[in-house]
C-alpha cells in the first residue's frame, strides 16, 4: 500500500521502504533489497531482529497464556521484576508498563506521590526526550515538540544538560525530583559527565528529592553495562526501561527504591496490558540471551572499533557517545542528506540533529558488519559533499 492510500495517521516521517522481515542486523524490504540496520528499532532490538530464542519463548507463551489481567499474579511478571531488581544491583521494586513513555509517565506520578503535597516540580534537561504523552512531553526539553499541545502540565522546569550549577539552582522546596537521561538520545547522543551525574546525586540527597534516570534507550547493555548508571557508578532512586527490554516486543518498566515505591498503593496507577505474560516472557528471554552469550561483555570492544572507524571518515569532526550508542558529528548540517543517501546504499542510520548521524546497532552486530556500515557511510558522505568528483 502506498503512502497516499495508507489508513494510518501521518504521525511519522516514514522512510520510503516497506520492511517485511529481519534477521540479526539486517532488514529485508518488500522489493527484496537487504539493509544493514544500525538503528535496531531505535535501540529496541539489542539481540537483532527475529532472535530465535525470543521468538520461541513468545510463541510458546502465546499458546499458553497471554493476558489474564493484573487482577492475578503471573509467574513471568514476578520473575521479570526479580530480574530487573537483580541486574540493578539488588535493589528496587518494579512497575511494568508497555513502553518508555508509559514507564516515564508512571515514574513522574510516583515521585510526585512520594514527595507529597506542595512538592510537584520536576527538574529536567534541555534537549532531553522522555516521550509524547502530555506529561512526558512537558518533561521533554525540546520546545519545538510542545507546539500545538499547550498548555502542557505544569511543574516542569529545564536546565542545561551537564550544567550542575544550573540544576542545583533549579531545585527548591517545591521540587519532587530531578529527571535526566544519562545520555541524551534524541538530543544528539550527548553523554552526561561523571561529575554531572555524581553531582546530581549529591544535590538530590541534600535537598531530599528523588533522582530519576530515563534508561529507556541506554539500558539493557547498550553502554556495556546492564544499565548506564552502572557505567557511571551513580545509583538513582528510580530508573525507567523499555525499548530493548523485550527485544522489540512492547514492554516497559519502572524500578524504584523501596522507600519511594511504597508511595504507590492499589489504584494509584495501573496498566491493562502492563506486565502481561507474553511481554514479560519476551523480556525474560532477552535477559537470558544477553547473559548467556556474553554479548554485553563485548560491547566496549565493538564500540572502540566503530568509534575508531568513524574518526577516520572525511567530514566527521567528532565521535561521541558510549558503548553502542554513538554519534558522528559532521562538519556541516548535511546529516539528513547523508542518512538518505545511506539508505539508498543499503545502510539504516538516522540524522538525530542536522549535523549528527546516530548509530544504534544491535549489540550482536559483528565487526565485519561495522566495517561495512562505515564504508557505506563514507561513500554516502562523499555522494552528498561531491567529494567523489
Amino acid at each position: 500500500m502506498s503512502v497516499e492510500t495508507s489508513y494510518l495517521m501521518p504521525t511519522y516521517r516514514r522512510l520510503p521502504v516497506t520492511v517485511v522481515s529481519g534477521s540479526g542486523a539486517r532488514l529485508l524490504g518488500e522489493d527484496g533489497r537487504e539493509y544493514l540496520d544500525c538503528l535496531a528499532g531505535v535501540a529496541s532490538c539489542a539481540l537483532g531482529h527475529a532472535d530465535p530464542r525470543v521468538a520461541a519463548a513468545v510463541a510458546d507463551q502465546a499458546a499458553t497464556l497471554v493476558q489474564p489481567s493484573n487482577f492475578f499474579r503471573t509467574l513471568p511478571a514476578e520473575e521479570l521484576a526479580r530480574r530487573l531488581h537483580d541486574t540493578a544491583g539488588g535493589w528496587g521494586r518494579v512497575f511494568l508498563a508497555n513502553s518508555g513513555a508509559e514507564a516515564n509517565e508512571a515514574a513522574l506520578k510516583l515521585v510526585r506521590k512520594w514527595a507529597g503535597p506542595g512538592r510537584h516540580k520536576v527538574v529536567c534537561a534541555e534537549g532531553s526526550f522522555h516521550g509524547r504523552t502530555l506529561a512526558t512531553l512537558a518533561a521533554t526539553g525540546q520546545p519545538a515538540k510542545w507546539e500545538g499541545f499547550e498548555p502542557l502540565p505544569d511543574g516542569f522546569v529545564h536546565a542545561p544538560f551537564n550544567d550542575l550549577d544550573a540544576f542545583a539552582a533549579a531545585v527548591d522546596e517545591e521540587t519532587a525530583a530531578v529527571f535526566v537521561e544519562p545520555i541524551l538520545g534524541e538530543g544528539g547522543v550527548v553523554p552526561a559527565t561523571g561529575e554531572f551525574l555524581g553531582g546530581l546525586r549529591d544535590v538530590a540527597d541534600s535537598a531530599g528529592v528523588a533522582l530519576v534516570f530515563d534508561e529507556v534507550q541506554t539500558g539493557m547493555g547498550r553502554t556495556g553495562c546492564w544499565w548506564a548508571f552502572q557505567a557511571y557508578g551513580v545509583t538513582p532512586d528510580v530508573f525507567t526501561s523499555a525499548k530493548a527490554l523485550g527485544n522489540g516486543v512492547p514492554v516497559g518498566a519502572v524500578v524504584a527504591a523501596e522507600h519511594i515505591a511504597d508511595a504507590f498503593g492499589p489504584g494509584d496507577h495501573g496498566s491493562t496490558f502492563g506486565g502481561n505474560p507474553l511481554a514479560a516472557t519476551a523480556a525474560l528471554a532477552t535477559f537470558d540471551a544477553l547473559a548467556a552469550d556474553g554479548t554485553i561483555d563485548r560491547v566496549q570492544e565493538k564500540s572502540d572499533h566503530l568509534a575508531g572507524l568513524l574518526r577516520d571518515v572525511p567530514h566527521v569532526k567528532e565521535v561521541r557517545g558510549m558503548g553502542l550508542m554513538l554519534a558522528a558529528g559532521l562538519d556541516a548540517p548535511i546529516a539528513p542528506a547523508v542518512a538518505e543517501a545511506a539508505l539508498g546504499n543499503g545502510l539504516i542510520v538516522n540524522a538525530v540533529l542536522p549535523d549528527t548521524i546516530r548509530f544504534l546497532p544491535p549489540l550482536v552486530i559483528s565487526l565485519v558488519d561495522l566495517d561495512a556500515a562505515v564504508r557505506i557511510l563514507r561513500d554516502s558522505i562523499a555522494e552528498v559533499t561531491g567529494d567523489r568528483a
